[in-house]
């Protein structure tokens, strides 16, 4: 299987280059992806924000602030932001998790751009090497002074197998991006939802001003 990948590429001509290394990096990017989105950020921001009140409950603002400020979760460090404005107004606390989120989930977006480009360049790529593979069958014809399959053959098949790598490249990619976008867009609603669900909680429990 290896040796006819390699014997493929080889015949694919220069722009099997570019369209390997745009692989490479869309995979470099999306094995980062895949760590960061479904490994790094494993706590529920709901559920953490009712152990928090729990704790507001039972011990008081300092002792949550204290239990956030052990954890290394992204929606832990935005409550901790919100609680430390305690006493303050609505607007302010409001504004301090928007702040701490902004900063905190960063994170989420790195790097999306470049597999999105991938998905795009790879194809791009493809039929720029369909063109070339073309034009080098045409040159065979016009040297050869007749069109004999076997002298166009080269060029037909680096015209194809360009076209199919950069096909190849782009569909998994494509999936990829998908997922990390829905996953991306899911924990940022849930983060939405468990700051505004402890924003509602200070206002009713009198930890803020409403102004």
């Amino acid at each position: 299987m290896m040796t006819t990948l390699l014997d493929l590429f080889q015949r694919g001509g220069l722009m099997m280059w570019p369209i390997l290394i745009v692989a490479l990096i869309a995979l470099a990017i999306s094995l980062e992806r895949i760590y960061s989105l479904f490994f790094k950020i494993r706590t529920n921001p709901v559920k953490l924000t009712e152990q928090v009140i729990s704790i507001i409950d039972e011990k008081g603002v300092n002792e949550a602030i204290d239990y956030l400020s052990k954890s290394k979760s992204p929606i832990a460090k935005v409550l901790m932001a919100g609680l430390e404005k305690a006493g303050k107004s609505k607007i302010a606390v409001e504004e301090a998790m928007t702040r701490r989120a902004l900063r905190e989930l960063a994170f989420l977006d790195r790097g999306m751009i470049y597999i999105a480009a991938a998905v795009t360049l790879a194809p791009i790529l493809g039929f720029l090497g369909t063109v070339s593979g073309m034009i080098n069958a045409f040159n065979a014809i016009a040297k050869a002074g007749e069109v004999e399959p076997t002298v166009v053959a080269a060029g037909i098949s680096e015209a194809l197998i360009t076209t199919a790598f950069g096909l190849l490249v782009a569909a998994p990619f494509s999936l990829f991006y998908a997922i990390f976008m829905d996953r991306i867009n899911s924990y940022q609603r849930q983060i939405e939802e468990a700051a505004n669900y402890l924003l509602e909680y200070m206002a009713e429990a009198g930890i803020v001003r409403e102004a």
